[in-house]
């Protein structure tokens, strides 16, 4: 029994990591990178949406999923690092970029909106926690109708 509980957890892990998304020449950051450049003011860049951070996506049928997209500028002189984005509930699944953008990179924000059993007009936000100046969390919007 421990035996395979050990197997189980190597293959969790193994496949956590063929799941990664980010470009294979781009440096990932660790947690720890990610808490020392948010807690040191002297890290903080800007960051410019290029896209409206207020999306209306029309509407759709209930049961498709719908991606959300928000694109990004890193506009300042220091990499600019996502440390977490989060949504305002589980119908939507936000991905979190897990490399730094160099300055003047663009980025994206992916968010994916589960319309099952969300009949009528949905308001959603997805929050965005980054080494930013004047504020940290920067929140996302986008609306969806869900018809039958």
């Amino acid at each position: 029994m421990r035996q395979m509980k050990k197997i189980w957890i190597v293959l969790v892990a193994a496949a956590f990591t063929a799941c990664g998304t980010s470009d294979k020449n781009s440096p990932r950051i660790s947690a720890e990178e990610s808490r020392k450049s948010l807690a040191d003011t002297a890290n903080y860049t800007t960051i410019q949406w290029l896209d409206s951070t207020t999306q209306n996506l029309g509407k759709v049928k209930e049961g498709q999923v719908v991606e959300v997209r928000f694109r990004f500028k890193n506009t300042g002189d220091k990499n600019l690092i996502i440390e977490n984005v989060s949504a305002s509930c589980g119908c939507t699944v936000p991905e979190t970029p897990d490399r730094p953008f160099a300055p003047g990179e663009e980025g994206v924000i992916k968010a994916k909106f589960d319309s099952n059993r969300r009949l009528g007009v949905n308001d959603k936000n997805v929050f965005v926690k980054a080494n930013t100046k004047t504020m940290q969390l920067h929140t996302l919007s986008f609306k969806v109708e869900v018809t039958e």
